[in-house]
């Protein structure tokens, strides 16, 4: 699967919203450097599995509608 590159308003908004759920969730402040790092953990190593998901979920989706017809 080739790597999902993320704009740079969509990557900073993602490190601001992991910055703020350690600091709500954790009571934890974290840098922007290791909210990156964390952020790219999971766009490489689980974010595949929510692709794959929601290419089973369309899939699904477009077998009802065909059947539908």
């Amino acid at each position: 699967m080739e790597k999902i590159a993320f704009a740079k308003p969509e990557r900073d908004e993602v490190v601001d919203r992991i910055q703020r759920y350690f600091l709500a969730e954790l009571d934890q402040e974290i840098g922007a450097l290791e909210a990156e790092m964390l952020f790219d953990f999971f766009a490489e190593r689980i974010g595949p599995f929510y692709y794959n998901q929601g290419l089973h979920d369309a899939q699904a989706m477009f077998v009802k509608s065909i059947d539908d017809i």
